[in-house]
């Protein structure tokens, strides 16, 4: 059992969001393997000021249902979910962008755990719901 839980299913995560804002996912051993809260630019080797995570908050001209952003969400980092690798949601205080213009945060509250198969849900919304590959040219 994960110290602190686990979400069911997208609709889950997305309510959780939509109740507790902000929150955020990040892909990695978890949140022991991060207590020092740091993340480091591999191209540059610059250690950043807080963890590299993805928001899961959908943006304010978002119009689609916030299931669609959150899967949208767990999806761009999810070729970081490797066996030693999970995503889990988590809470803090932004304090910083890394250098893909990702939040950086600090004060870290782990908040649950992603299951693989809330991933897998949101791999098949994410390719159901928008134009995956499109870039617009």
């Amino acid at each position: 059992m994960d110290p602190f839980g686990s979400v069911g299913s997208l609709e889950e995560l997305a309510a959780l969001v939509s109740r507790r804002a902000p929150l955020y996912v990040r892909f990695s051993a978890g949140p022991d393997a991060d207590a020092t809260e740091t993340s480091v630019d591999h191209e540059s080797g610059c250690e950043l000021p807080g963890l590299s995570v993805n928001p899961l908050v959908p943006e304010p001209w978002f119009d689609r249902p916030a299931v669609h952003w959150v899967a949208r969400q767990l999806v761009q980092y999810a070729h970081l979910d490797e066996p030693d690798r999970f995503a889990w949601v988590l809470a803090g205080d932004e304090v910083g962008r890394g250098p893909d213009c990702e939040p950086l945060v600090a004060g870290v509250e782990p908040v649950a755990r992603v299951p693989e198969e809330v991933v897998r849900e949101a791999h098949r919304l994410y390719e159901d719901v928008f134009d995956v590959g499109d870039d617009g040219r």
